[in-house]
């Protein structure tokens, strides 16, 4: 990492939990470590709020979903897909996050279990998530829920995820989207170039583990043309719905963001664009445990209530 400010204070209890996980070379091992991370970090929803599981289907299966219905649940939805390197993560890692939105946001949030690389490469956790958006799109009024009034969010792969969807749903004409919430989001920026560089070895995520979770999602490939599994790759970003791009500025991801940001506007779309300062990739997922990294969250929380308002 090349001239990098401190972590901040805020910063502290993920760093820890990190620091406390064994080395890992297996994915079995991996995965494990990052189930004990989660479980540390993790805050019990409240007691008013309704949890449930449903199900999206595709054609060789389904896609579980985990559904938070909160207290004086407003008519909204997000979709949210959690991340994890698209190796790691599950409905249980993403819960604080999840059921954090839906209590701030007063939408139903559907938490979406998409399938995993190495056993599952693209294109299998996209069609996942674009299966569950028309799922929900289409069981909006049996959840209470305005069919305009449903947003997608993500962080890390799952920003990854939430944007692909979007470039699809507008491609096929599919379900309309009302907002896109890409936290540090990892949509193929050149790891040769900006904070790939800067910030390599960051302590919420490295350069190196970024490889590696490219190479397992692209099947072995070191590059692809489909904007569905890196959506930076890209020609048209006209007529998506509206952005919050929120980067962390100690992360090899910012400037996958900072350059996303660019092309929404440059075409047109409207896009609201945040890096939060001295940050590591990461820290929404502590967005109870210190006043800085709350309000980063409550920023990302006051755009879905405003677009998702009726």
């Amino acid at each position: 990492m090349i001239d990098q400010p401190d972590p901040h204070p805020d910063m502290r209890p993920l760093i820890e939990a990190r620091d406390a996980m064994p080395p890992a070379k297996t994915v079995a091992e991996q995965r494990a470590n990052w189930t004990q991370m989660s479980e540390a970090l993790r805050a019990p929803y409240p007691e008013d709020m309704m949890v449930t599981m449903d199900a999206a289907p595709r054609p060789d299966g389904s896609v579980p979903l985990r559904v938070y219905k909160p207290a004086g649940a407003n008519g909204s939805a997000i979709l949210y897909f959690h991340g994890g390197g698209f190796m790691k993560g599950d409905l249980d890692s993403g819960d604080t996050v999840a059921w954090g939105y839906a209590q701030e946001t007063g939408g139903v949030v559907f938490s979406v279990d998409y399938r995993l690389t190495p056993e599952h490469a693209f294109p299998a956790a996209f069609d996942d998530c674009y299966a569950a958006l028309e799922y929900v799109a289409g069981k909006a009024l049996d959840y209470g829920i305005d069919p305009g009034r449903i947003a997608v969010a993500g962080d890390s792969a799952g920003g990854n995820l939430a944007a692909a969807v979007s470039l699809a749903a507008r491609d096929r004409n599919g379900p309309q989207i009302a907002a896109q919430v890409l936290v540090y989001p990892m949509l193929g920026l050149n790891l040769a170039l900006g904070t790939a560089v800067t910030a390599a070895d960051a302590p919420g995520l490295t350069k190196k583990a970024l490889s590696e979770y490219w190479l397992l999602y692209l099947d072995g490939a070191e590059v692809t043309d489909n904007p569905y599994a890196a959506p930076l790759v890209g020609a048209d970003f006209a007529a998506l719905p509206p952005a919050f791009i929120h980067t962390a500025e100690l992360d090899p991801l910012c400037d996958d963001g900072v350059v996303y940001a660019g092309r929404l506007k440059a075409d047109g779309t409207p896009v609201t664009y945040r890096c939060a300062e001295r940050m590591i990739h990461g820290f929404t997922r502590i967005r109870h445990t210190g006043p800085a990294v709350k309000h980063e969250f409550d920023l990302l929380c006051g755009f879905l209530k405003e677009h998702l308002d009726p």
